[in-house]
């Protein structure tokens, strides 16, 4: 299958996950959707979400359903948008630092290591850029669309591409050392999970359901484990991306795939340490000794992190195409595909506060920093969220 009928697939399946307002028009009244996004209740907010400043960073995610996640060091917010434009802004009031651009599209981004920025292009590209200033310091021309951000140690860059590569550069020059090629199944969602450097390995998950440690010195494989295995007759039903974010707590990583599983591994050794059925895009994060996962029928879990089952769930949000779910302070925040962020407890997943920041939804990652909510919009708008309780 060609990359653009992949493209176009993923494209269409993505959207399905979602959900749409306009979907229910296609069926007769009198004709039940199981996938419909549920309308939303009240509540009765025990919790203040106060916006503390806003700003515009170009197109934001664009047209391409990319998933471009700011990166927060020392009081700065590094972001990307679509159509190349770069930006710092200050943390703390939303005054922008600087500004800059590329001459191509970002498809993944931002990555950050020392006084370095790398993102990703939609054309097969990987550029480290100066954090000072945005100027480009090297690209490296690559096989596949990158999909997530760039990351680095000092000594090596790695970056994932579309197509099934994980690839080490050098540092300095950009010059490639090693590559990893994995099996692409003949279907896929569209996006790829940021890999992780841990140690002296790369830790990265491929559309196949499989988790992989790689050596940065030279791209061999040190472990793999499985998260995910393709069931069905059909293609659609074999899909096992593992597309959202992996998460790390002490020795242990946390990872989710898509119509598969989320799944705790020993990161020494791949050894696995428990499961739970699950099927998810958005990624997995860890808090108040909680494994957080939102499912795409619209359930939020919070399952304990020693494996002992799950503490809570929430299923009032049932198919409103849900973004990974971040701890903040006592709470997990999630946005849905109509732009309403929920603020739920984590001690029982009781929603206890909603706003609703931007009506166009909000792919990318939250960042959580204390008691502030970092939210990148797809259409660009990047804001700051304060959480209080009410008095």
């Amino acid at each position: 299958m060609s990359s653009l009928h992949r493209l176009l697939l993923s494209t269409s399946l993505t959207f399905l996950l979602v959900g749409c307002e306009t979907i229910g028009g296609w069926f007769d009244e009198d004709e039940y959707d199981p996938t419909q996004p549920v309308e939303l209740t009240d509540i009765k907010p025990t919790v203040k979400l106060n916006r503390s400043w806003s700003t515009s960073v170009g197109d934001g995610q664009g047209k391409g359903l990319y998933k471009l996640t700011p990166v927060l060091e020392a009081g700065t917010l590094y972001i990307a948008a679509a159509e190349g434009d770069l930006m710092a802004v200050d943390a703390a009031s939303g005054r922008k630092l600087w500004g800059a651009s590329v001459d191509f599209i970002v498809s993944g981004g931002v990555g950050k290591f020392g006084d370095s920025l790398f993102v990703g292009g939609a054309d097969g590209l990987v550029a480290r850029l100066d954090a000072a200033n945005g100027n480009e310091i090297w690209r490296a021309t690559v096989s596949g669309e990158v999909l997530s951000a760039p990351q680095s140690n000092g000594d090596i860059v790695i970056a994932q591409t579309y197509d099934g590569k994980l690839i080490g550069f050098d540092y300095e020059t950009g010059e490639q050392r090693w590559a990893h090629l994995s099996d692409v199944p003949v279907l896929t969602l569209r996006g790829t999970s940021t890999p992780l450097i841990v140690e002296n390995f790369a830790i990265a998950a491929f559309a196949d359901g499989k988790v992989l440690a790689i050596s940065l010195d030279n791209g061999s494989i040190a472990w793999e484990a499985r998260v995910a295995i393709p069931q069905g007759r059909s293609e659609i039903e074999r899909i096992v991306d593992i597309d959202g974010s992996m998460a790390t707590q002490g020795v242990e990583l946390y990872v989710a795939s898509y119509q598969g599983r989320l799944v705790a591994l020993e990161m020494r050794a791949g050894r696995k340490i428990w499961q739970r059925n699950v099927s998810s895009v958005s990624g997995v994060s860890v808090g108040f000794g909680n494994v957080y996962v939102a499912d795409q029928d619209g359930t939020v879990s919070a399952y304990l992190r020693n494996g002992q089952g799950v503490r809570w769930q929430n299923i009032q949000l049932g198919y409103r195409g849900l973004s990974r779910p971040t701890p903040i302070s006592s709470y997990v925040a999630v946005v849905d595909f109509e732009g309403y962020l929920h603020l739920m407890s984590q001690v029982d997943g009781e929603i206890v506060g909603r706003t609703r920041p931007d009506g166009s939804g909000a792919r990318a990652d939250m960042i959580a920093d204390g008691n502030r909510l970092y939210i990148y919009t797809n259409n660009g708008k990047l804001m700051a969220y304060d959480v209080a309780t009410l008095d």
